[in-house]
């Protein structure tokens, strides 16, 4: 195998013998590396740090501070206690902190505070508080507008604004909630209009759909709780487009005709709010439209362009306006194989293309109106990094903001001048910087975080690294995860963590390259950790994730294969003692790979694994899948239960009961199917939970995989 390039992160860790002979530091614990643990040791941040106009806002627990960027001069606005006074004065509640205000109003002195069934602003030049708008506690999904002071708000599965009630379904119908079950970049259910006098929101027909029971053992008779799970290939929902008035108290629907075997996603509002923009997909994915429908009759106007692909297309984002031209928006796309940047006019046409090449724009975080320019996150750098640059709209031209290592996150000041810049690297556990974005230039440090592993023993190294996918051509990312103490004269058993699924990436620019707690505990215990970002996984481009289109789970499993044999071309990784482990996508591949390769694989524990992508969803599972009625060898030669007779090592099936994403369906029928083929895998449940194991319970669930690892791959048989 060639092996492309390697280097290693060496400031992680001289620590090898330096952790060793350092006395005062300890063994780490899963209660200090895992969220849910009684010491976790998270990385430090600067909570609700913001944006009031060009002043940089710091909340505490008692002071609120306004940074100016240029100079770093700092000034107290309020305290707690002052707020908390007129608060009383008002009768209208308390705050223990100041993290979760906001600054919402460059031109008003005013903070906005959300409080149990309330919103309140209050003025710090004043001194005043005012109960803004009300709610009732257990409304849900909150969507306030600024500009109107509206507040739309779910109770079950109805949809209210303000003081009232706007929807009135039976139950099987859900108004104002997320659909799609979260696909298509969906994550909410009512779109505010600029100005918030208009409110679009999805009503979602569920009725018939198939319910899939769950039971709730709590109860002193388990009780059934029943969930709409459209299954691939069978009857999905019907959703619908909604405009709500709240100053008339009328609504209306989109006329989008019969809803049956179609999506409707990425909803954006004109900035005139006379119409409203979706894209329209089709069931199979492949064909999508850019539809923009009156808002005042909820007819269609115009379908402005459509674009297609012989596996599927996958619209993530809305258009978005440019603020000094309504005529003029923004669409994203990989037409061109990574996800640039297009300009539109409002009759469809192609203005130009704003940035190409072989990396893929992450995310838009604003604009600069004066410099008519747009501020982006991109992986031109690298795939394993998120960079910030800015585009100039009229030339194309862009500029790098801020440093070229790292993953950034970033907030936009309002005006786009200035960044809150943060980001980790493999060195940084978390640096939050002010950058200006006229220059790129770092104005000053408003944050580093403490080494959040300090005092404990850490691994000997972690390498970084590239080899050959197994069709020869493509390069893949790995991370190697050396134990503390490593001696390469020694022969090591290695854990293959693995996801491998479309929308996640294992290794990246973060601190010690992405290593997750879990990863770093067992380096401890003695183990190489391993992780491969196979073929079908994120920040690669199209062609790079739809290798895998119709076959999921071979190709990966074929790349992670590759893995390991580079593995065992090492002297110190002993051969015999390779397990595997992950969860939901990475528990079908954990699955598949003891499966598929039994004599690779001796040790295996899949997390909420597919086992059969028949029972998955339908627009995740038929994005990838296609149906089950057009490609039934497909779903045929993914299908783990039809492989349950080559198992050989040691097999734990992990799931929680409560699991409404990949159903428990999965891994008792793979159960049953080893039962018939008379192999014998493990299986443990965690009653409560869906499709992880959160909280306290996390602890338990990785000292239960731990201990698997431990019994069967940790000493030679």
């Amino acid at each position: 195998m060639k092996r492309i390039q390697c280097y290693l992160s060496a400031l992680f860790i001289a620590l090898a013998a330096t952790n060793l002979a350092a006395q005062d530091l300890q063994m780490p614990t899963l209660e200090d590396l895992m969220p849910g643990g009684a010491t976790y040791r998270s990385t430090d941040n600067l909570y609700g740090v913001q944006w009031w106009g060009d002043a940089c806002i710091k909340p505490g627990i008692d002071s609120l501070i306004a940074i100016n960027p240029q100079t770093g001069k700092e000034t107290l606005l309020t305290t707690r206690k002052a707020i908390n006074d007129a608060l009383a004065k008002a009768q209208l509640g308390k705050l223990s902190q100041l993290y979760n205000i906001q600054t919402p109003w460059a031109d008003r002195t005013q903070l906005l505070i959300n409080l149990p069934g309330k919103y309140v602003v209050y003025d710090w030049a004043t001194d005043t508080a005012l109960a803004r708008q009300e709610y009732p506690r257990d409304g849900v999904n909150r969507d306030y507008n600024l500009a109107s002071n509206n507040v739309a708000y779910t109770i079950a599965n109805n949809l209210y604004v303000n003081d009232r009630q706007v929807t009135r379904e039976p139950e099987g119908v859900v108004c104002g909630q997320s659909v799609h079950r979260n696909e298509f970049g969906i994550n909410k259910g009512t779109f505010w209009s600029p100005k918030g006098e208009l409110l679009a929101f999805y009503r979602m027909d569920e009725r018939m759909v198939t319910s899939y029971p769950l039971v709730d053992i709590t109860a002193r008779v388990g009780e059934v709780n029943r969930i709409r799970y459209p299954m691939a290939g069978m009857t999905s929902h019907q959703v619908a487009v909604g405009i709500y008035n709240p100053q008339t108290q009328a609504t209306l629907y989109l006329n989008t005709g019969d809803p049956t075997d179609r999506y409707f996603t990425n909803i954006s509002w004109a900035p005139d709010a006379r119409s409203l923009y979706l894209i329209e997909l089709n069931r199979d994915q492949n064909h999508a439209k850019l539809c923009q429908y009156s808002a005042e009759t909820g007819e269609l106007l115009a379908t402005l362009f459509e674009e297609t692909h012989p596996k599927y297309v996958e619209p993530l984002n809305p258009i978005l306006f440019l603020p000094w031209d309504s005529r003029r928006f923004i669409y994203q796309s990989r037409r061109d194989g990574f996800n640039h940047l297009y300009l539109y006019d409002t009759t469809g046409k192609l203005l130009k293309q704003l940035t190409q090449g072989d990396w893929l724009v992450q995310d838009i975080l604003g604009f600069n109106r004066t410099r008519e320019e747009i501020i982006i996150a991109s992986t031109e750098q690298s795939p394993l990094r998120s960079n910030l640059y800015k585009v100039n709209v009229r030339n194309g031209k862009r500029t790098l903001l801020g440093l070229t290592t790292g993953v950034h996150r970033a907030q936009l000041s309002p005006a786009g001048t200035y960044l809150i810049d943060n980001y980790s690297t493999p060195t940084i556990p978390r640096n939050i910087d002010l950058v200006e974005t006229r220059n790129g230039k770092t104005l000053r440090n408003l944050f580093t975080a403490r080494d959040p592993y300090a005092g404990l023993i850490m691994p000997a190294s972690i390498a970084v690294g590239k080899i050959n996918a197994a069709d020869d051509t493509t390069d893949l990312w790995y991370r190697m995860v050396e134990p503390a103490g490593f001696d390469p004269t020694r022969k090591y058993p290695v854990i293959v963590y693995v996801y491998g699924g479309p929308h996640a990436q294992l290794i990246n620019d973060t601190y010690y390259s992405g290593v997750r707690g879990w990863d770093l505990y067992m380096a401890s215990r003695g183990y190489i950790v391993f992780a491969l970002d196979n073929r079908g996984s994120s920040n690669r481009g199209r062609e790079f994730e739809n290798a895998t289109f119709r076959r999921l789970g071979i190709e990966e499993c074929k790349d992670q294969v590759r893995g390991v044999e580079y593995l065992k071309s090492l002297p110190y990784v002993d051969a015999d003692r390779i397990g595997v482990h992950g969860w939901s996508f990475g528990g079908h591949m954990t699955t598949a790979l003891m499966l598929r390769y039994p004599d690779l694989f001796k040790v295996g524990v899949a997390g909420g694994p597919v086992i059969d992508w028949a029972y998955y969803e339908v627009m995740y599972g038929e994005r990838y899948m296609d149906t089950p009625q057009s490609n039934p060898d497909g779903y045929d030669a993914t299908n783990l239960n039809k492989l349950a007779g080559n198992l050989r090592g040691h097999l734990l099936l992990i799931h929680d009961d409560h699991d409404d994403t990949c159903v428990p369906q999965h891994t008792l029928s793979f159960i049953k199917a080893c039962v018939d083929a008379r192999t014998y895998p493990d299986l443990f449940i965690y009653p409560g939970h869906k499709h992880n194991v959160a909280g306290r319970d996390r602890v338990h669930l990785y000292e239960k995989i731990t201990r698997y690892f431990d019994d069967y791959l940790k000493h030679k048989p």
